[in-house]
């Protein structure tokens, strides 16, 4: 009898152990579980120590952001946020799609607030992230959705400066980034200023002169065969090239044709046809590649010569430019009454960069 009343007590105690089991597993509270962040990166313009920069964060939500949750960038190490960085210099996409931020929260619209120096939290407005969402933040200059930032965030001291996101979102991630004394890399390097000059003959020939028609110089001696080139002809040419900023000027100088007291006249600074029977020495010129061109007067169709009595800017190009091969050619007419006599002058040619 006493082995009966043992056993029954027995399992009394057992039933009343697993109502007290069950009572306790239907009264405990219903947990949520926060998830963690995935593919978290802070890009910074720059990760010198108290610097200002603009940061370009990215995460993956795996739960999403309901209407009226917030999002929570806390910033450590000394990391300082500007009292004046304000939804102006935000921009956040959802899965690269703008969303319109202000102040506060209205609708659509997101909410931004400076809730202190190291944190900036964001509140959803009426439209949900959907769970595995990429949020995008821009802080900075470079945020030029609506309005273009003017603020940034100033780095912190050298060393890991982590970047913690929260927020009532419920997920939550931590980002490393590494701030350094300098990030800077100042490259140097030369470039040599170069200019290139040549003139392909240092003597050219008119032969006789005539008053029937024009004569054109070339660089064979005739000897005394009368103007054996009446027709335009390149006496020689002369090519120039540089890397000057500004380019190059070349300028000629020298007399007209001379022969002791004797002169053939100049035709002067403006550009004027040949004209056979009347006293004539002029120059023209014609410009190929390069950026390099002929300078009035010696740029149309007819001649001039106006470089007596000071140099007088033949060629120039106003920049950088390849070479450039220029083409001389000399006209000499003269009149019934011009002397004889030998005629020659020597011309200087100089190329001048401006760099």
């Amino acid at each position: 009898m006493f082995k009966i009343k043992s056993l029954f007590f027995s399992k009394i105690t057992s039933i009343v152990t697993i109502v007290a089991l069950s009572l306790v597993v239907s009264i405990g509270p219903n947990l949520v579980n926060a998830a963690s962040l995935t593919a978290l990166k802070d890009t910074l313009s720059t990760e010198s120590a108290t610097t200002v920069a603009n940061h370009t964060i990215q995460f993956t939500t795996p739960t999403g952001v309901a209407s009226g949750q917030t999002i929570i960038l806390t910033f450590d190490n000394s990391t300082s946020v500007p009292v004046a960085l304000d939804y102006t210099d935000i921009d956040l996409t959802d899965d690269t799609v703008d969303v319109t931020l202000a102040a506060a929260p209205s609708g659509a619209t997101w909410g931004v607030v400076r809730t202190s120096s190291t944190v900036i939290t964001f509140t959803n407005g009426t439209t949900a992230v959907a769970a595995a969402s990429v949020i995008a933040i821009e802080i900075g200059t470079h945020a030029t959705a609506g309005v273009t930032g003017d603020q940034q965030i100033t780095n912190g001291s050298a060393g890991t400066t982590l970047l913690t996101i929260s927020g009532t979102f419920t997920d939550t991630g931590t980002i490393g980034m590494p701030i350094i004394t300098d990030s800077v890399v100042v490259v140097n390097a030369l470039v040599q200023p170069t200019i290139s000059f040549t003139v392909s003959d240092n003597t050219i020939y008119f032969g006789n002169l005539r008053t029937a028609g024009a004569c054109f110089a070339q660089g064979t001696d005739p000897g005394a065969v009368t103007c054996p080139t009446t027709s335009e002809t390149e006496a020689f040419n002369l090519t120039a090239g540089t890397n000057a900023t500004s380019g190059y000027s070349i300028t000629v100088y020298g007399p007209t044709l001379t022969s002791g007291a004797n002169t053939i006249t100049a035709i002067g600074g403006t550009n004027s046809a040949s004209s056979p029977g009347s006293e004539q020495f002029g120059i023209r010129l014609t410009a190929t590649g390069g950026s390099g061109a002929v300078s009035a007067p010696y740029a149309d169709a007819g001649f001039a010569y106006d470089a007596a009595a000071a140099p007088d800017e033949i060629a120039a190009a106003t920049g950088p430019s390849a070479t450039t091969t220029y083409s001389a050619r000399y006209l000499a007419n003269i009149s019934a009454v011009t002397e004889a006599g030998t005629y020659s002058t020597s011309h200087t040619l100089v190329a001048t960069a401006t760099y």
